[in-house]
């Protein structure tokens, strides 16, 4: 897991200079940023069925360990970095090309902003503190939790925001915030 983090935060990264070779860094972080985090290699790891693949003992998939976004975001980079030992970097290529192609091509050179960096950005302009995320309530098994979350500034209604994972939720909520408030990106 920990050699997958690093071999998969390089091929996004060669990904993205050679898709993107006028962006600045601070694009190309954002991009890279929105191809490494857990949630998109538990996406990946969907996609390509690794949740049936993991051996799990009996309490981990009882409480639900097979679906969880964590758990899936580290098998994927396992499986990463066992393909970068046993095939080199041309396998690890083309694993991220498979698996993350249609994230990668996504990315556009437009202003596309996590909402709650918008909403921080938005709110220090105004001379706000950064929002605040709060958990208003969490409902639901372990292995199939949902989150409610409000976004708040002082002066302001706050937005509310469900999400699977309370990052789901606090992006639901900013950008709802967002809309709302009408802030364009």
């Amino acid at each position: 897991e920990f050699l997958g983090d690093r071999v998969l935060n390089l091929m996004a990264a060669e990904h993205l200079c050679r898709a993107f070779p006028a962006a600045r860094e601070g694009e190309l972080a954002r991009w890279l940023n929105r191809l490494v985090n857990s949630g998109a290699c538990a996406e990946v790891a969907r996609s390509i069925g690794l949740p049936d693949a993991l051996r799990l003992d009996a309490s981990a998939a009882r409480i639900g360990a097979r679906e969880s976004e964590r758990v899936l975001g580290d098998a994927c980079e396992a499986l990463m970095a066992a393909l970068y030992l046993d095939g080199g970097p041309e396998a690890a290529r083309s694993f991220f090309q498979t698996g993350w192609g249609d994230l990668a091509a996504s990315l556009d050179a437009g202003p596309d902003r996590d909402p709650k960096t918008r909403l921080q950005e938005w709110a220090m302009g105004l001379g706000l503190p950064p929002p605040a995320y709060v958990v208003v309530s969490a409902e639901g098994p372990p292995h199939d939790p949902r989150f409610t979350i409000e976004a708040r500034l002082p002066g302001l209604a706050p937005a509310s925001g469900v999400g699977r994972s309370k990052r789901e939720a606090e992006k639901a909520a900013a950008a709802l915030f967002l809309e709302r408030e009408k802030i364009q990106p």
